[in-house]
């Protein structure tokens, strides 16, 4: 097929021409980058934090009462929530878990009082429990010892001199050789690295170097308060919470059992705005597709209803049903193709421009870009189909009708 015919056609409409490309081009720019961001929030979403969520969950207990003594009441639930039914292991933590949004980080260093920290990490405070509660894999070394746990308070900080790390965390202080045995150093405070698991994300789902997390064998309260972590048998979580929460009321009287919590809502509720974003921008791309093929259906109703006779008269010349569809389409193909071409420009000019003043934002990867290119071109031939078929029916009669 001639395209000069076609561009000689185009050249006679360039206001609707123009106006369809332009919304090809901003609908390939906006979707592009809004697949882009959409797949960069799944990805944080279903990255794995290294323990047991499915099974897993947490309950806070706080004391109250001149009588109350957090640290017997710790030592009495820990061995009865071991023992209940349904419960694989319990161990007392500082409330931090992957995803929970609150907990203590600092940096660490291979030399005492070093002025730039080697890496920055969270510090999970647990027991010789916690690898099987929380559900982790220990990849070098060895746990904890009983002997090894302290029990710390706000007032009265006792540190252990070993602790275990994440692989990641271990890989960036020591790239070129074994962790085990090293000692790394919070300020002045120097610390034996014992283990090795091999992933455990931070708290924060923002956080840089998410996988960076340390663990101290230490019990610690905050006054009164006490915070377990309980991994439950396959399939029973839920009836395990409901017991948990029962025995531990029953247990002392004086205190409140409070923010129990599945590990599958701490992520639910961590990766809240991830998930409305990607709602969000993939309403917007659903709307953008819609509106730019109805765009292109409107216009090519127009044409087709405004060449009537014309086409009319290419039947009669002998001009067959299929060259007037493929006509259509062609003219098609070359407005979004121009569109295209520009949108591939703006496309990458907005990636730019979310790299400089978003914070996280990641440049667009060019394979985006084609795969926009095809869909578009795709949803516009879907697009023109309907009036093209309707034009490819005109009759040849319709030629001389007027005379």
């Amino acid at each position: 097929m001639e395209f000069r015919p076609i561009l000689s056609a185009l050249m006679r409409s360039k206001v609707a021409m123009i106006l369809i490309g332009l919304q090809v081009a901003l609908t390939l720019a906006i979707m592009c980058n809004a697949l882009f961001i959409i797949n960069q929030r799944l990805e944080r979403m279903h990255r794995p934090s290294g323990m047991n969520e499915t099974d897993t969950f947490i309950v806070g207990s706080y004391g109250f009462g001149s009588g109350f003594n957090v640290q017997t009441t710790v030592d009495a639930d820990l061995a009865m929530l071991r023992n209940l039914p349904g419960v694989v292991d319990v161990a007392m933590t500082n409330g931090m878990v992957p995803m929970g949004q609150s907990g203590w980080g600092s940096g660490v260093g291979l030399q005492p009082n070093q002025k730039q920290a080697t890496a920055r990490t969270a510090y999970y405070m647990v027991d010789d429990h916690a690898i099987n509660a929380y559900g982790l894999k220990l990849v070098a070394g060895r746990n904890f010892k009983p002997e090894e746990i302290s029990f710390m308070t706000m007032n009265n900080r006792k540190t252990s001199p070993v602790a275990i790390i994440t692989q990641a965390l271990a890989l960036k202080l020591f790239p070129d050789g074994n962790a085990i045995g090293k000692q790394i150093y919070d300020e002045n405070e120097p610390f034996t690295i014992i283990g090795v698991v091999e992933a455990l994300e931070k708290p924060w789902v923002d956080a840089e170097d998410v996988e960076y997390s340390v663990m101290w064998p230490t019990h610690l309260a905050y006054g009164n308060g006490s915070t377990y972590l309980i991994r439950a048998e396959t399939g029973r979580r839920d009836e395990v919470m409901k017991v948990v929460e029962a025995k531990l009321g029953e247990s002392n009287q004086s205190r409140i059992v409070r923010s129990m919590r599945s590990i599958e809502k701490v992520r639910a509720q961590a990766y809240a705005n991830d998930r409305a974003m990607a709602i969000i921008l993939g309403s917007v791309i659903a709307a953008l597709l819609t509106i730019t093929a109805l765009g292109i259906v409107g216009m090519a109703s127009f044409w087709v209803a405004q060449r009537t006779k014309q086409i009319g008269t290419r039947r009669a010349l002998g001009a067959t049903r299929g060259s007037i569809l493929r006509y259509f389409q062609t003219e098609n193909f070359v407005i979004t193709t121009c569109g295209l071409l520009l949108g591939g420009l703006l496309t990458y000019a907005l990636s730019l421009w979310l790299l400089t003043h978003v914070d996280g934002a990641k440049l667009l990867p060019w394979y985006y870009v084609p795969i926009g290119f095809a869909c578009l071109w795709l949803l516009g031939q879907l697009a023109v189909l309907g009036p093209a078929t309707r034009a490819s029916r005109v009759p040849p009669a319709v030629a001389t009708r007027s005379v």
